[in-house]
């Protein structure tokens, strides 16, 4: 079965790189409108949005910025006139060891916080409020393996930001389903992209892919497919669930 999102408008954030590059490609196949957010790469954006064309813009904002935040949705809407589904992707994968200085490690759990959750929060808002308005919608949030199992001690602020993205997500199911808003959680482990590069080089791939039940690290590939079904409304009655994608390595 071929999953179809033609005239569906997808705002994706954090979609220049790694997963969410795979996401827009994926999108676009089933032929969705992909808002594509960015940060820093323009070129990389202009780029996917010659690549896959269907009417898919580029907006640019920093997610640790509330103020681009809310510009950057309102943004979006002002160019369509409307949003099908919201993803959150937008990460950050910060390091701050537990024997720094406290104002360091401030500053990662901080960044981090305001990145990838404040920001993920902020827009599940704003899509709420204009899912209610337009008769309903679909938000999707990566969150992470780290959320349910932990991660290394050098990524609290990581494990605690994708924590609360599930709880928020879970809460979003429960409260407005019954306006046609369906939440879902897509919780991959580590993934072959370059925000995980800084691990990969301090401990060893072979370090990660021993903790798989699968012979290979998972691919931005291997996620992105997730996302558009949930997008087509064929999951609909599983709002508020959690699809673990970590090659086995940890089984809830």
């Amino acid at each position: 079965m071929r999953v179809k999102l033609d005239n569906n408008v997808v705002f994706l954030t954090g979609a220049t790189s790694g997963i969410g590059e795979a996401i827009v490609h994926c999108l676009s196949e089933a032929g969705a409108t992909v808002a594509i957010h960015f940060n820093r790469n323009r070129q990389k954006a202009e780029v996917l949005q010659n690549e896959i064309g269907n009417d898919s813009q580029i907006f640019q904002a920093d997610l640790n910025n509330a103020d681009e935040t809310v510009k950057l949705f309102e943004e979006v809407i002002r160019a369509y006139g409307r949003i099908d589904t919201v993803v959150n992707n937008a990460g950050v994968y910060l390091s701050a060891p537990i024997d720094d200085p406290n104002t360091d490690w401030l500053d990662v759990w901080e960044r981090t916080l305001k990145i990838n959750l404040t920001s993920a929060g902020l827009l599940c808002k704003l899509s709420i409020q204009h899912f209610i308005k337009c008769g309903g919608g679909r938000i999707i949030n990566i969150a992470s393996r780290a959320a349910f199992r932990g991660d290394s001690e050098e990524y609290f602020a990581y494990a605690a930001s994708k924590g609360g993205l599930v709880a928020l997500t879970r809460t979003i199911a429960r409260a407005y389903g019954k306006d046609n808003i369906k939440a879902f959680i897509i919780a991959p482990g580590f993934v072959r992209t370059p925000m995980a590069e800084e691990y990969f080089k301090k401990h060893g791939e072979e370090s990660i892919i021993n903790e798989l039940s699968l012979k290979k690290l998972t691919e931005p590939e291997n996620v992105a497919p997730s996302v558009v079904f949930l997008a087509s409304g064929m999951m609909d009655h599983a709002t508020g669930c959690t699809i673990d994608i970590n090659a086995g390595s940890y089984v809830r």
